[in-house]
């Protein structure tokens, strides 16, 4: 199975596969530090999906920040429009939150049991690290097993960092 030409090219950017991995290390952190206590009624679900949210935007807009100070630094003067369009580039980062917002609210709402969906939305970016790692190693043009490897070794990594987040919150 190979990749099309144009999702390799969007796969391949770098702002995407950043932001992907970025929003899902985040996510992870986020339900871990709010679901430390073990809080787990639907209103605190509620509050654990806005807050989730409100982080993901907020890092989104301090990642195009510092992006837009930086490209200062090599002469650049991109303008407002400019300046938008870098904050615009961080939406890899917020959509990779989405499906633990949306697992949140689900919970919150009642579609499913609140209790223990912090577990299935670790799960979740877990296996979605492994999809990142993996998915990078073919654009890049590694064999399949090198790939799976590769996404095997990112999954780990970030399961160490989503823990020492926890740990440290």
């Amino acid at each position: 199975m190979t990749m099309s030409p144009a999702l390799r090219r969007v796969a391949a950017q770098p702002n995407v596969l950043f932001g992907g991995v970025y929003g899902a290390v985040l996510a992870s952190s986020m339900v871990a530090a709010l679901t430390q206590y073990g809080e787990t009624a639907r209103d605190d679900r509620l509050y654990d999906a806005r807050w989730l949210l409100i982080t993901a935007f907020a890092s989104a807009l301090a990642h195009g920040y510092a992006h837009i100070i930086a490209r200062r630094g090599d002469g650049s003067h991109p303008g407002v429009l400019g300046a938008l369009r870098v904050v615009a580039h961080e939406w890899p980062l917020v959509v990779a939150t989405l499906p633990t917002a949306v697992m949140l609210l689900g919970a919150g709402w009642g579609w499913w049991r609140s209790a223990g969906i912090e577990y299935v939305a670790f799960g979740f970016n877990i296996a979605l690290l492994f999809a990142w790692g993996l998915s990078a190693a073919r654009v890049s043009g590694r064999t399949w097993r090198s790939a799976l490897a590769v996404g095997c070794v990112d999954a780990l990594l970030g399961l160490i960092v989503v823990i020492a987040n926890a740990l440290i919150k």
